[in-house]
């Protein structure tokens, strides 16, 4: 026992220059005779007994006040120094209904225990979270992981929904555009057979082609005002896309980095818990745990406050991603239906435009040039420019036999039926 040793036999206890209060805590028992701690330390390698963890939902978790690291120094006002961890535990399940714990509550700052190592095993466990377990094994990495965590596939049916929502938006958008072409369309048939028909002097020839270019821009109306409607779809889609998906992104990414803090605590707590199994194995001394474990101890404390960011970021990102699955399965709904209805809208006042209407068979004056093209009198008057240069000569002998004529000489040289 580490009572029979003299004082002067311990290393004084290094406390790495955090500071400890004492006090008392009544903790009433469960069904089960236990508080709900898990005790660390003791004799005979360790002078302090301390909490490894405290359990959830448990008479400890409840009461509040003692914490991972946190040094027992008495059960029901017995002294508990230089026993061990098992005879601790057998005097806190003696007690009967509830069991006084008396403590020295240790005060760490968290920010003690980032030490590079830590930070260093965080990026290990960002490195690791892609990769497959046979690749982690293969390159030797050593890691935490979550056992059953069933965030990971609501995570992934989130990136499902993102992609989803990006597809919707760009084939709305792509669909909107299509509409504003066809509109567009729709104005220049419009303006073109209204041309026509002031221009056309048949009477019923211009009443007809003025009615039609008249009917194509009422339907280009029509459609300028669906699209007016339908913009509104689309920027409800884009905001559930571009505000409602990265706040919850960003809040995934909070627990991501909680998630990969806590699970760097839990392998320093492992990593340290074999070091100190190898000493005993050697039997072998150590520094640190002869000194009060204090360094472990923070690290239990650390690793207490990050599990209870990390189950508060977690419970956060359930209910965001919960919100988002409710909104997403009304949201696409009622936006479809809303897209379906203005369609629809825009096809039906199109139909009632050209309904019953009888536009053909109709009367037009042609002019005698109405079929003749720039490309055919082109080729015509290439044509004209290429006669052959006897033809030129005989016209040239023509033009001379009419002067000669006129002038009362001889008949002509050169004679051209």
């Amino acid at each position: 026992m580490l009572s029979d040793y003299e004082p002067d036999f311990f290393f004084e206890e290094d406390k790495m220059g955090m500071t400890i209060t004492t006090g008392s805590v009544v903790l009433e028992k469960d069904g089960s005779n236990l508080i709900g701690i898990s005790i660390g330390g003791g004799a005979p390698y360790c002078p302090c007994l301390y909490i490894v963890q405290i359990f959830d939902n448990t008479p400890a978790a409840k009461e509040g006040t003692l914490q991972s690291g946190d040094e027992i120094t008495g059960v029901d006002n017995i002294s508990v120094k230089g026993k061990t961890k098992s005879e601790v535990a057998k005097m806190i399940q003696a007690a009967q209904s509830s069991v006084t714990i008396r403590y020295n509550k240790l005060h760490a700052e968290p920010a003690q225990g980032k030490t590079l190592d830590l930070i260093l095993k965080k990026v290990k466990h960002r490195l690791v979270e892609n990769m497959s377990s046979s690749t982690a094994d293969a390159l030797g990495l050593s890691r935490a992981i979550l056992c059953n965590d069933s965030l990971l596939k609501r995570l992934e049916d989130l990136k499902r929904c993102e992609g989803m929502y990006r597809g919707l938006v760009e084939h709305t958008r792509r669909l909107l555009r299509s509409y504003y072409d066809l509109s567009q369309t729709y104005k220049d048939f419009g303006n073109i057979f209204s041309t026509i028909g002031v221009r056309e002097l048949q009477p019923r020839a211009s009443e007809v082609f003025t009615k039609f270019g008249e009917i194509h821009r009422q339907m280009e109306r029509y459609g300028v005002q669906m699209i007016k409607q339908l913009k509104p779809v689309l920027a409800d889609l884009g905001t559930f896309l571009h505000k409602a998906i990265p706040d919850t992104r960003m809040t995934i990414g909070r627990y991501a980095d909680a998630k990969f803090e806590y699970l760097s605590y839990c392998l320093k707590v492992k990593e340290m818990d074999d070091e100190e199994q190898s000493y005993h194995s050697l039997q072998e001394p150590s520094y640190r745990i002869e000194t009060g474990n204090y360094e472990y101890r923070l690290v239990l404390r650390c690793r207490q406050d990050a599990r209870a960011r990390f189950a508060a970021l977690r419970s956060d990102v359930q209910v965001k991603i919960e919100l988002l699955d409710n909104k997403h399965v009304q949201d696409v709904v009622q936006q479809l239906q809303r897209l379906l209805s203005h369609l629809t809208t825009f096809y039906d006042q199109c139909h009632q435009l050209l309904d019953g209407q009888r536009f053909f068979p109709i009367e037009v004056d042609l002019s005698k040039g109405a079929f003749t093209y720039e490309s055919v009198s082109g080729l015509l008057q290439s044509q004209d420019e290429e006669e052959p240069e006897e033809y030129n000569v005989a016209e040239e002998a023509k033009e001379t036999s009419n002067m000669v004529n006129s002038s009362g000489e001889s008949q002509p040289l050169i004679s051209m039926d």
